[in-house]
């Protein structure tokens, strides 16, 4: 596995993020540990979904033979686009932090900030992967038109987890359903204003930090 990690030039990016992945676990363990609560343990299992696109890429680039099927990037995509929208959503766990709390605020805030942060990378990162599939494909210039256009639907899938409570896996539990809120949005934006607002400025968001990680890491050292 080192050698295949090794070979696809995946060894460094796996280790570092599985340094972060660690830190933050025992950072809310040290919480958990010191007030006796389990309060904000969920944050363990919403990095690990965050985890899931940035492993389904990984897998293509250490098996670069999926890449040369359509069909089989295609249905990258589609798993890929169905569990994205988990690596932003920690940052809307902020909603969580309170001033009454057993801990000191700031220690929550940065317990939050650091999953929200590594959730993030792993989005962006396999954001990343799709775009270096992508090239090979179709021109640059429409890669990273359809870039920004992902992530402002991962906006979208944010506002549906966070608002709707709608989970990755309920397109199979529950297609109806899901695909009749998506659709009376899409059908009746003036009537969900606030769903539009956030995806709209979430996917700005989204993008202003994308891009500024993509420039620093063109950017000579």
């Amino acid at each position: 596995m080192f050698k295949r990690l090794k070979d696809a030039h995946r060894l460094y990016e796996t280790v570092f993020m599985g340094v972060l992945t660690c830190f933050c676990f025992c950072f809310s363990l040290v919480r958990c540990m010191y007030t006796g609560t389990k309060v904000f343990l969920f944050l363990n299992w919403n990095l690990f979904l965050a985890f899931i696109p940035w492993a389904l890429t990984s897998f293509s680039m250490v098996k670069p033979a999926i890449q040369k099927s359509k069909v089989a990037i295609f249905i990258l995509l589609c798993f890929w686009l169905l569990f994205f929208p988990n690596a932003p959503y920690i940052f809307t766990d902020l909603f969580h932090l309170r001033l009454q709390s057993s801990m000191p605020i700031w220690f929550d805030l940065l317990l939050i900030l650091s999953f929200a942060w590594t959730g993030l990378l792993f989005g962006f990162l396999s954001l990343w992967d799709i775009e270096r599939i992508m090239y090979k494909k179709i021109k640059r210039t429409y890669v990273t038109i359809l870039s920004m256009v992902l992530l402002f639907i991962g906006s979208f899938g944010v506002y549906l987890g966070r608002y709707l409570r709608w989970n990755s896996w309920d397109i199979i539990t529950e297609p109806f359903e899901l695909m009749y809120d998506i659709g009376d949005r899409i059908m009746n934006p003036f009537e969900h204003q606030t769903t539009w607002g956030m995806t709209i400025f979430m996917g700005l968001f989204l993008n202003m930090i994308y891009w500024s990680f993509r420039l620093i890491s063109k950017k000579n050292v």
